[in-house]
């Protein structure tokens, strides 16, 4: 669970790393002397293991501070819980949606939109890119990184040179690319994002999902090639980031049956949008069914004559 291998030889040592698996982003948990601090909180139905991982490190310490990279559901959807669990608690989030989150506007928010869940928080500040947060006594710069998510931000911690990347960057690649699939153009954003972090140096980075790593440069060349293979081919961007979000659906639900499935796809906004821009000639039904087959074919799902089911 905690973080290990030669990467985070270079961590400092107050910061523990729980890597979650696919359904949850990481969380990094800060012990100061003055304060405790938790970047990213997970999804909302693995809300009692964050919890819990939490509680496993900070004992009887209580947890002081939130502060989400972005609001993706799988990256705040433990903020309600811990608010709950820690009456006292502080909530920073990126400027970006502040408006969205305080009259809790599901619909601009994108829980909605993608078909995921995630309980009302409430915050009580903001992380300002180009500003800097005191984590676990040293001081961390906040940048904004537009691209996966236009609102999104990374940490950077020039003492230790260790980088909180959220999806911007991963060991092999990044986030998808939400606004390109709503038509706006986001491809230019994450370039930019990523010659930042070429430019931030990193010597490790935690990454919002996946281990961390040391080897920043590789996963920068192969991050740019990926992005060039996106921008030659949206239409592959755009059936990978409906597979993803079926996958996502599909890890939370691990068994569906046709109906309730189909019912799903038709209710979650993203799916219809993105066909309309990108498969104007194809029915959702026979485009959503080609993906399921496509999950089917490289063992991510099962379908049979009762329903659908995570592999």
């Amino acid at each position: 669970m905690g973080h290990h291998g030669e990467a985070s030889a270079g961590l400092p040592a107050n910061v523990v790393v729980f890597e979650r698996g696919w359904l949850s982003s990481n969380n990094i948990l800060f012990f100061g002397a003055e304060e405790t601090a938790l970047v990213d909180t997970g999804y909302a139905t693995h809300a009692d293991q964050t919890l819990a991982l939490v509680e496993s490190v900070l004992g009887e310490r209580p947890l002081d501070r939130v502060l989400n990279t972005h609001l993706h559901s799988d990256h705040c959807g433990g903020n309600a819980a811990l608010q709950q669990r820690y009456p006292s608690l502080r909530t920073d989030i990126p400027p970006g949606e502040a408006a969205l989150v305080e009259r809790w506007d599901a619909q601009g928010l994108s829980f909605l939109a993608t078909g995921q869940s995630c309980p009302r928080f409430g915050f009580t500040g903001l992380l300002e890119p180009g500003t800097e947060c005191l984590l676990g006594d040293s001081a961390w710069q906040v940048h904004g990184a537009p691209g996966h998510d236009p609102h999104s931000v990374i940490l950077f911690d020039p003492v230790s040179r260790t980088l909180i990347s959220a999806d911007a960057l991963w060991e092999n690649g990044f986030g998808i690319a939400f606004p390109e699939l709503m038509g706006e153009p986001s491809f230019g954003d994450i370039a930019a994002t990523l010659d930042l972090i070429e430019k931030l140096a990193p010597r490790q980075v935690i990454p919002g999902h996946g281990g961390v790593f040391g080897d920043v440069d590789r996963a920068l060349q192969t991050a740019r090639r990926r992005l060039s293979g996106l921008e030659r081919d949206p239409v592959k961007h755009a059936r990978h980031a409906m597979k993803v979000l079926m996958k996502f659906k599909l890890l939370e639900l691990h068994a569906v049956s046709h109906a309730e499935w189909n019912a799903w796809l038709a209710e979650t906004p993203y799916f219809e949008l993105i066909r309309a821009r990108f498969f104007a000639d194809e029915s959702l039904e026979a485009l959503t069914s080609d993906l399921l087959a496509e999950l089917v074919a490289v063992d991510a799902a099962q379908s049979d004559a009762l329903g659908v089911r995570n592999a």
